[in-house]
């Protein structure tokens, strides 16, 4: 396992921003400059306390060194992980990142290809551990080793509804490629494999919403302690 996959190209490392124009129209993102006597502590960025902070955070970490919020987070994140097959270089990988960070994830475990698009990360992976796997038997050992089983989630023949599913407090939520949804070799070592419920006339949502709605399941479950 190594960490931190590298990034598809030098803009994917940059902030977002509004395409020409169009912040004109908007209202400026973030905080500018410190007004007043700058803040004590080690936490605290000169340059952003100089220049502003236009970052997409919290209010919580604004001027905030980027590696003082990671330390912060190391010290509240939630015992699940999630993991993402990545054999055909899948464009939903950011928009899981971002949600993983979001519910403050463990970890993000990319499997199979090390590059991914970034860009729906909108730069979270800077304060979201990621980390990559060559290969499933790569994970498998990797998780076996802490004890923590995989979860798949995939809309397949014979699996178990989320929604009444259990979800184990320390546990890796496995999701598949867009489109082929998780491999075989994933489905066989899964614990379990969990469906979402769906009402309407597509086959399936994409594999950044099915994250979210997993994620949030577990955030439920062991946040709120809503156990089916």
């Amino acid at each position: 396992m190594t960490d931190q996959a590298l990034p598809d190209s030098p803009a994917d490392r940059a902030e977002p921003t509004d395409p020409a124009g169009a912040a004109a129209d908007r209202p400026e993102v973030g905080v500018g400059p410190w007004p007043g006597p700058w803040p004590e502590g080690d936490h605290y960025d000169p340059e952003l306390l100089a220049r502003g902070d236009r970052r997409n955070v919290v209010d919580r970490y604004r001027y905030w060194r980027n590696d003082a919020i990671v330390a912060d987070l190391d010290t509240r994140r939630h015992p699940f992980h999630v993991a993402v097959e990545n054999w055909e270089h899948d464009f939903n990988i950011g928009s899981v990142v971002r949600t993983a960070n979001a519910f403050a994830a463990e970890a993000v475990h990319i499997v199979g290809r090390r590059r991914w698009n970034r860009r729906g990360a909108m730069v979270t992976d800077r304060y979201q551990h990621v980390h990559h796997h060559p290969g499933t038997a790569d994970l498998v050992s990797w998780a076996a080793e802490r004890g923590l089983p995989l979860i798949g989630v995939d809309n397949l023949p014979g699996s178990v509804p989320l929604e009444t599913y259990p979800l184990p407090r320390a546990c890796v939520l496995v999701f598949g490629q867009e489109g082929p949804g998780l491999s075989e070799e994933v489905r066989a070592v899964c614990a379990a494999v969990l469906s979402i419920g769906q009402y309407g006339s597509t086959r399936s949502i994409n594999a950044g919403a099915a994250a979210a709605v997993a994620m949030h399941a577990w955030i439920r479950a062991h946040v709120f302690d809503q156990h089916p």
